[in-house]
């Protein structure tokens, strides 16, 4: 099912039907996520007639291209490496008419190869912003509202710099309700969020952020573009991949395979834990009951879950907390999941997510593990790495957010 998911949102199928014309002038591809290089490698092998760019990728996720640069920078904290990719990009849609063409490649995890901080601030100032962003626990709409307000690059910025020329945006949407203008934070994209947006989240979301940032953005008056301005008539947008279409293509395999799916929903956000505790109470009531669904049936997933780190932490990922709440929930039923993260890798370590099933918890004590701790201290990624269970593909190209699958036998 996973792999099915995968397949669904490959880059090459998905931008097939959605080139755009040849322009009169040049024609610049940019770009910016965890699957850059290669949606910029299947653009070079769709696309009929000379083209130019530059895309900024994760650290070992380039791939090899032909005409297009491909950068590499940190993620999910940006380095100095980002600093030279915005650069980059910025540099290559500058000077540009309005017969050429700017091809925008955009999927997850943008936001943090993409550092621009505005005058008065500083790399280290979005680092922290980054930081204090993923421990919150805030949704990523909210997170990315938030990031666009303190860049120079980010929410359509981008798009701006390349004025006159018309952009195209292709997006690969990893965020829940598939708003392509929060995807990597819209680096091409504008929305009507301001600084007053940004403010009232904070608040919302008790987001402790470091002074310098809250005084900026309390203080600097508001240039965030809008979608209303003309220098962004002629641009388009189109979201070509989403979790919603891969979820439907695991679906097809699991019914092929006789456990009927259900699709719960492709926008589920919230505290990891407790999504996952949710999820096991509807999965022990198929496995004892019969309803709401009959088994033998796969529950599936998607969207971007959160997780609030209060205090010290361990390693782990949203997929893998996910799985640890889920599992504290199935002792002793014959039920099996997989979460991971659709672009490879779980926050900051190497898996994508892990299995568990109803036998996962009294491994770990026969392990001499305390699952509960583990769970309270944020270190599913050790928990799954003592049972050998973690899943780990290695970058897949592409990024359309959280794959959850529960198999009730």
């Amino acid at each position: 099912m996973f792999d099915a998911a995968i397949k669904a949102a490959d880059p090459k199928q998905a931008l097939a039907g959605h080139l755009p014309d040849r322009p009169k002038g040049r024609t610049v591809v940019i770009g910016a996520g965890k699957g850059a290089a290669q949606m910029a490698a299947a653009f070079e092998g769709l696309w009929d007639g000379p083209l130019e760019g530059v895309v900024v990728t994760r650290y070992d996720y380039g791939g090899p291209t032909r005409f297009i640069r491909v950068l590499e920078a940190s993620h999910p904290v940006p380095d100095e490496a980002g600093l030279v990719a915005t650069k980059a990009l910025s540099d290559s849609v500058s000077g540009l008419s309005e017969d050429d063409l700017v091809v925008a490649l955009i999927c997850g995890g943008g936001s943090a190869l993409l550092p621009a901080p505005p005058d008065g601030l500083e790399l280290a100032d979005e680092q922290s912003l980054n930081k204090a962003l993923l421990a919150s626990g805030a949704p990523i709409s909210a997170m990315n509202a938030i990031r666009k307000q303190v860049s120079q690059i980010k929410g359509g910025r981008l798009a701006a710099l390349a004025h006159p020329a018309r952009v195209v945006s292709l997006v690969v949407s990893d965020v829940p309700g598939d708003d392509p203008a929060q995807v990597a934070s819209g680096p091409t994209i504008p929305d009507d969020a301001d600084r007053k947006t940004a403010l009232q989240l904070i608040d919302s979301y008790r987001i402790t952020l470091p002074d310098r940032i809250v005084h900026y953005l309390a203080s600097s008056p508001d240039d965030t573009p809008k979608p209303s301005d003309p220098i962004f008539e002629r641009n388009s947008v189109a979201v070509i991949a989403s979790a919603a279409l891969s979820l439907e293509a695991a679906a097809d395999v699991a019914q092929a395979s006789g456990a009927t799916p259900y699709i719960l929903s492709d926008a589920i956000e919230g505290e990891a834990r407790d999504v996952g505790m949710v999820h096991a109470a509807i999965a022990r009531e198929v496995a004892l009951n019969d309803r709401p669904f009959a088994k033998p049936c796969v529950l599936l997933s998607g969207g971007e879950t959160t997780v609030t780190i209060r205090d010290t932490a361990g390693r782990g990922g949203r997929n893998s907390e996910f799985l640890m709440a889920l599992a504290g929930g199935l002792e002793g039923l014959k039920i099996t999941a997989l979460a991971a993260d659709t672009d490879g890798i779980d926050g900051s370590e190497s898996n994508a997510g892990a299995f568990a099933n109803g036998q996962s918890w009294r491994r770990l004590r026969e392990l001499g593990h305390d699952p509960g701790a583990l769970l309270s201290g944020h270190d599913a990624w050790s928990a799954f790495n003592a049972l050998g269970d973690l899943f780990v593909p290695g970058p897949t190209g592409t990024n359309v957010n959280d794959f959850r699958a529960v198999l009730i036998r």
